[in-house]
């Protein structure tokens, strides 16, 4: 009697971790790396690892490591992992990585979860690659990317899908430089003090400082070019920091909504990342059942009006005095430590941190299903 043939199990789905990159962000890359490195399931996926350094240069590695930023790329190629290259023109919905010193060293990719906040990895930069090489990857496309990384622009489409955004103006390096006068002037007749300035193209309030007098606000301008070569002045509110996660490609749906109350003056850099006690979480806001569905219901609309899909982190303003709520931003690619926000919210609402990074997987596998569909010849 012949013997049955044991079931082969299902081969593992190889995930590649982007992390770090070319970002005033590096830093807190590699942290929310390091837990979705930790957290995804490893009897589903095989993980690698991919540092890139601030030069652009990539490294494979077995899982993520959290090295201060200037010793990032040098401490990397002590542990002799190599310089690697990406080959984007097999098109065989896979991402090659080959090693330069080693060149019958190769990784195969399945599906890339970028964790690439900030600029050169969430601004649709990274997605465009990630396009050419045909490669599932988690995260808004190219376009949802690009737009959401564009505060100015989101503003404008926001606006025009009839989602309340604060008054702001833009303005460009040339312009500032040209006339900065007419400038604090147009500010202060068209806004209210006091103001917020920051950069238009960056995440987590790098370069954003609030402005309460008019002499405050060359300086504050003059800072924010610093990080980018647009900067947006806001009108400042007095208000609650509401924040609701966003799930989904064409079906999107929104977590219960959380509040954000920071120890610092506002929710800066410093209170976010440097300082344990910058901010204070309450899951779910303690704000009106009514209140908290009208903001559910507006982060999806303002999802869908930049394009989005995968995932993002909603963020709000509830004015303290008129009880009226504005979107501030959209995070396409939001923190994922065990902290953030984006996770803990889906957490209370039943989908814990595992189960969550599985449905991205899911849904950056559907999407690239229907991308393949579609025909270009």
């Amino acid at each position: 009697m012949k013997k049955a043939k044991k079931a082969l199990k299902p081969s593992r789905l190889t995930v590649g971790v982007l992390y770090g990159g070319r970002s005033g962000e590096h830093d807190v890359s590699t942290c929310s790396a390091a837990s979705v490195a930790a957290a995804l399931d490893k009897t589903k996926y095989k993980v690698v690892a991919v540092g890139i350094d601030r030069d652009g240069r990539w490294y494979v590695q077995p899982k993520p490591e959290i090295i201060p930023h200037k010793d990032f790329g040098k401490v990397l190629a002590l542990k002799k992992t190599g310089l690697w290259l990406v080959n984007q023109f097999e098109c065989n919905n896979r991402l090659y990585l080959y090693n330069l010193e080693d060149k019958n060293r190769r990784v195969a990719i399945d599906v890339v979860f970028p964790v690439l906040h900030g600029t050169y990895g969430e601004d649709g930069t990274m997605q465009g690659l990630l396009e050419l090489a045909m490669v599932a990857y988690v995260g808004a496309d190219v376009t949802g990317s690009a737009v959401g990384m564009d505060k100015d622009i989101a503003k404008r489409l926001l606006k025009q899908a009839g989602v309340p955004v604060v008054p702001w103006i833009t303005l460009s390096r040339h312009a500032w430089q040209k006339n900065p006068k007419k400038i604090i002037s147009a500010a202060i007749k068209e806004l209210k003090l006091p103001f917020f300035v920051k950069p238009v193209c960056t995440g987590s309030s790098v370069g954003v400082q609030k402005v309460k007098t008019k002499n405050e606000l060359a300086r504050a301008v003059e800072y924010a070019f610093e990080f980018d070569s647009r900067v947006m002045i806001e009108t400042g509110i007095d208000c609650r920091e509401i924040e609701c996660s966003v799930l989904g490609n064409d079906e999107p749906l929104a977590s219960v909504t959380g509040e954000i109350t920071p120890t610092h003056e506002f929710y800066s850099y410093e209170a976010k990342y440097l300082d344990p006690e910058g901010a204070k979480m309450n899951i779910p806001a303690k704000i009106p059942a009514r209140l908290a569905a009208a903001i559910r219901k507006c982060a999806i609309a303002g999802y869908r009006a930049l394009n989005c899909s995968s995932m993002a982190r909603v963020d709000f303003f509830l004015d303290k005095k008129t009880g009226e709520f504005y979107l501030n931003e959209i995070n396409t690619l939001p923190g994922f430590t065990g902290i953030s926000m984006y996770p803990k919210l889906w957490a209370a609402g039943g989908l814990p941190y595992t189960e969550l990074l599985d449905r991205l997987i899911e849904l950056a596998l559907d999407r690239h299903r229907v991308k393949k569909a579609v025909r270009t010849d």
